[in-house]
């Protein structure tokens, strides 16, 4: 099983934040009042967006199908209750170029029932995710503490209060 790492770090007083990958890229997220980079939720789209067209592409491109221009759309509509959980998603794909519709059709069904990462953590709701805290205090010593499980298949209304709530 292989895995990735992610980490942001506060810049100032506002909610900038900078982010660093496990392949070491950064990314700058901030909210609306600073508004230095994406939110947070708007970066989930684009990863949506950049794992299907990745994996189109290089199918289009393995099929020999010629195209000129290719772009991802991603619309996501989300809860107006918090935690504002995306309810849809749609993905339009525009190709351009002297392409076989059928090929087009079935790169996007391999991309996305098949080799997408980011489109099965969006549509499965598999994940578990285990929220946890490590305070340093004055004096250097550490202190860790689990918080709460979210997930599998939680109900949004419910998260954090079903069997996989940890232990206070």
């Amino acid at each position: 099983m292989e895995s990735k790492t992610a980490s942001v770090r506060l810049e100032g007083d506002g909610l900038r934040l900078v982010g660093t990958s496990s392949s070491g890229h950064t990314v700058v997220l901030d909210n609306a009042e600073g508004d230095a980079g994406p939110r947070p939720i708007e970066l989930l789209l684009m990863a949506q967006a950049g794992c299907t067209a990745m994996d189109v592409a290089s199918i289009l491109r393995k099929k020999r199908q010629p195209f000129s221009r290719y772009e991802v759309r991603v619309a996501g509509e989300q809860r107006d209750a918090h935690p504002h959980s995306f309810e849809r998603v749609r993905v339009v794909h525009l190709v351009e170029g002297d392409v076989e519709v059928d090929a087009v059709r079935r790169a996007i069904e391999l991309s996305a029932t098949r080799y997408c990462s980011v489109t099965a953590n969006l549509a499965s709701g598999a994940a578990e995710v285990r929220h946890a805290y490590i305070v340093r205090d004055a004096v250097g010593e550490e202190h860790y503490g689990e918080v709460v499980v979210t997930g599998p298949n939680e109900p949004v209304e419910a998260l954090g209060h079903g069997a996989g709530a940890a232990e206070g």
